[in-house]
């Protein structure tokens, strides 16, 4: 297998994982909270071919020196895009939704019979009934986490609940007691080190849990303050789906020409085979 096969192949096993990952933007235009993400390529290990043994040979040359060849190109980082989605007012109490970036909801997640802390910012929520108790929980029953990372319960039937301020929720029952809850809210500093754990949760990479101070912070004290949270409306997705065709488009293109390379690269060794 020559060069120009090795790098061929090698690029289309990327491609193909770039495809997936548009796919999987356009799979959730319509998912509430859900922010797209985006490959970006490098090239591999190149090798450096020289003319001369000595720099020093080719004084006065004015195209580059040698010549680098890579065996292709890797998928070198998928970034998710933060951009702030469209709001959609829906009316409904427990539809969230914020009207900040970075900013996202604790839940709770089993992971292997683990629980683990997870992010989201579908705001997507609901009351539903955990035995003796009920329970605030996302669209997929993740419980919602306070800001002490405890579950938020109820004794009895909610029966109303208002947000009298960004990120604390009042619940009246159906005895008539009032209860107030703060909502577990944190701000990410660097998002990029974020992992997606699911449609639209995310989390920290594995050992990674000694830096979580430096990747995000508790919205707790008076960094409640900064929290924007709003009632009655849901964030859209941030995907463009212009934008994804676009680059569909542009994926398929690259993934023809690295296929017709292979199919060039066979015919000239055939030819060359032939010669007698």
């Amino acid at each position: 297998m020559n060069r120009t096969m090795v790098a061929a192949v090698n690029t289309l096993g990327q491609l193909h994982k770039q495809v997936d990952l548009i796919g999987h933007n356009i799979a959730n235009a319509e998912t509430a909270g859900y922010k797209k993400r985006e490959a970006s390529f490098a090239d591999l290990m190149a090798q450096q071919i020289n003319n001369y043994s000595s720099a020093g040979s080719e004084i006065g040359r004015q195209s580059p020196l040698g010549i680098r060849q890579s065996p292709g190109m890797m998928i070198s980082q998928t970034a998710m895009l933060s951009k702030q989605g469209s709001l959609k007012t829906t009316g409904r109490s427990l539809d969230v939704a914020f009207t900040k970036e970075n900013q996202y909801l604790k839940v709770r997640v089993q992971e292997g019979g683990v629980p683990q802390i997870r992010f989201t910012r579908n705001g997507e929520l609901d009351i539903v009934n955990a035995g003796d108790q009920w329970m605030l929980a996302t669209k997929d029953g993740h419980p919602v986490l306070d800001e002490n990372n405890q579950v938020i319960t109820f004794s009895g039937k909610v029966d109303d609940v208002k947000m009298i301020q960004p990120g604390t929720l009042e619940a009246t029952l159906g005895n008539g007691e009032i209860l107030t809850y703060q909502l577990g809210v944190i701000a990410l500093n660097k998002p990029q080190f974020m992992e997606q754990k699911g449609e639209t949760l995310i989390g920290l990479p594995d050992g990674t849990n000694n830096n979580q101070n430096l990747i995000y912070v508790d919205l707790t004290g008076a960094g409640r303050q900064e929290i924007s949270l709003q009632q009655g409306v849901l964030e859209a997705s941030n995907v463009d789906i212009g934008q994804e065709m676009t680059d569909l488009m542009a994926a398929q293109r690259s993934i023809q020409f690295q296929s017709r390379s292979i199919t060039f690269a066979d015919q000239m060794m055939g030819l060359i085979n032939g010669i007698r």
